[in-house]
């Protein structure tokens, strides 16, 4: 049974089901109650299974809003779905605090991700070797990744541990002095934990909210709200609310993400 029809429904409780990417979960859970508490009888239920799992969620319609922090693949642009950028997001590459090596390329990282570099020795290191974490193939992230970094030129070393949330990636890479991994820029400071990770420089240009506004941080996505065809009702409302400069200037920022708007809506 679809949900959509549910949406905008009159004289009962109203509730949106938003589902999909991790990278997005804390400005859709943020934003989510900031809504409710200016639309009494509404109800927005939030959840991160990844950006693959929102995209079908949406488009079997059990979902009003998937979320995904990758774009859709060509299988999925015939879904039809509405896209609405919501923030911008750069994806930090972080390694142990104890590794000396600070500064990578796109083509090192390349390197190392399809397990051609195996010891950080060959990049300036201590002669110590590369622990790779990788996110599973339902992360927006990955895809982004892949896009960005991997190109059509090198696959992913199989080798490398595969974990399923930013969290789990960020806290590996904290406790193991060999590893490398990449989480978005808003999940680098230690928010919610004591736990610390090192973001390196990309060819020379340090992670940071300028750096993707200014299109200078070269591994960096838009984030995404899709919806089966033109939002309406209660759903539309809560987009709106997402787009407005409360929410942009507000939970977005304080999120570590980049205002759709200061990249003008790319």
């Amino acid at each position: 049974m679809s949900l959509l029809a549910g949406c905008g429904g009159v004289g009962t409780r109203e509730q949106i089901i938003v589902n999909g990417s991790t990278t997005i979960l804390p400005i859709a859970e943020l934003a989510a109650k900031g809504f409710e508490e200016r639309h009494e009888g509404a109800s927005v239920l939030v959840s991160g299974m990844g950006s693959s799992a929102g995209i079908e969620a949406v488009s079997a319609g059990t979902a009003h809003i998937g979320t995904s922090s990758r774009d859709l693949k060509p299988e999925e642009e015939s879904l039809r779905l509405t896209d609405v950028p919501i923030a911008f997001d750069g994806i930090a590459v972080i390694v142990n605090p104890a590794n000396p090596v600070d500064a990578l390329t796109v083509a090192q990282l390349r390197d190392i991700f399809s397990g051609r570099v195996t010891n950080w020795r060959e990049l300036g290191g201590e002669d110590r070797g590369i622990d790779l974490v990788n996110r599973d193939e339902a992360s927006g992230t990955r895809e982004a990744f892949k896009k960005i970094v991997m190109g059509e030129e090198a696959a992913f070393d199989r080798s490398a541990v595969v974990l399923p949330g930013t969290g789990q990636v960020r806290d590996v890479v904290s406790r193991s002095p060999g590893a490398i991994g990449y989480i978005s820029l808003g999940f680098v400071p230690p928010r919610f934990t004591n736990t610390t990770v090192k973001a390196v420089t990309v060819d020379g240009v340090v992670p940071s909210e300028e750096s993707v506004t200014s299109r200078e941080y070269p591994i960096a996505r838009a984030l995404h709200f899709f919806t089966n065809g033109e939002p309406n009702g209660l759903t539309k409302a809560f987009i709106d609310y997402v787009l407005s400069d409360e929410v942009q200037q507000g939970v977005v920022v304080d999120a570590g993400f980049v205002p759709v708007t200061e990249r003008g809506g790319e």
